[in-house]
């Protein structure tokens, strides 16, 4: 019935969508998603609620119903992640596996080197680089456009004596302000690279060509982009969050942080702060921008997507 939905509101909006009478839980969420779109957050509860009742099994719906509640209630400028719940999110679940095999991987390729120049693009905390980091790598250079994240990583960088530079900068404003001789070994960016915006990739990934010999890019290989609320990208959202929810106890998680970033997949008003692509469209952005060796090496089975490191030459 999605598509029956899909095609209604696309010749007559959310009014003719909500014109037709669900008959499944799924179906119940997707005018959920059309109503939370529209404002309607009441209607947008009562279609959470009559998922939850159909299908108390699916992990989303209750969440999804709990949440919109509080939307309906409150506001929406009254519901938002929470740094807590952010923390609790990236160090639990199945962000442990995730994060030990991106060092893991990140780490075998310093070991190639015996001195190496790194650069690290949207460091965050080091959450990923710390455990990474090796003897080999003689001079760092990390960027991480949060003061607080920066703060943090810096403070652990020079509890471990470790030489480096920290740059308060998005990738854009850090390229422009390097002296034309700037280079490293190795770039790389950890699940940073999809919050540049598809207009400046072509530029920045040119530039990084142009500054390092080699480009380690970690994504996940996201088949389904977009803010549209489709069919296929509805059902690729619906089980994947299913999986994602059953791996947090409690709502911390679930209401702090995860449901938040569920419903702003499909708010139109809310400004774009990541746009991921499939690896084979990173892929082929990485050759346009000069890269002549792109190779990839699964790193995690996670549950939003796979994880994956394309490393480019």
């Amino acid at each position: 019935m999605l598509e029956q939905l899909y095609q209604a509101q696309q010749t007559g909006g959310y009014a003719a969508a909500a014109t037709l009478r669900p008959n499944s839980a799924a179906a119940h969420v997707y005018l959920a998603l059309l109503a939370f779109a529209e404002r309607d957050f009441a209607s947008a509860h009562e279609h959470a609620r009559q998922a939850a009742s159909r299908d108390r099994e699916h992990a989303l719906y209750g969440s999804a119903a709990s949440y919109l509640e509080r939307v309906r209630d409150s506001g929406p400028a009254a519901v938002y992640t929470s740094p807590e719940a952010f923390a609790a999110f990236i160090r639990g679940g199945g962000n442990v596996g995730l994060y030990r095999a991106t060092s893991a991987a990140l780490g075998a390729i310093y070991d190639e080197y015996a001195s190496l120049r790194l650069l690290d693009i949207g460091a965050g905390d080091g959450h990923a680089l710390l455990p990474a980091l090796r003897p080999s790598v003689a001079q760092l250079s990390v960027l991480e456009p949060s003061a607080a994240m920066l703060q943090t990583l810096r403070a652990q960088l020079e509890e471990r004596s470790i030489a480096h530079a920290c740059h308060q900068q998005t990738l854009q404003a850090f390229a422009a302000s390097q002296p034309a001789d700037a280079r490293w070994d190795v770039a790389q960016a950890s699940y940073s690279l999809q919050s540049v915006t598809p207009e400046d990739r072509p530029a920045m990934l040119s530039w990084l060509r142009e500054r390092c010999d080699r480009l380690l890019l970690v994504e996940f290989d996201m088949p389904l982009g977009g803010i549209e609320i489709t069919p296929e990208r509805v059902r690729y959202v619906l089980e994947r969050y299913d999986r994602g929810l059953r791996e947090y106890r409690g709502d911390l998680v679930a209401q702090g942080f995860l449901m938040p970033v569920f419903f702003g997949y499909f708010d139109p008003t809310q400004r774009r702060t990541n746009w991921e692509l499939s690896a084979a469209a990173w892929t082929s952005l990485l050759r346009a921008a000069g890269f002549g060796s792109v190779s990839q090496q699964s790193l995690f089975d996670y549950w939003w997507a796979p994880a994956v490191l394309l490393d480019a030459r």
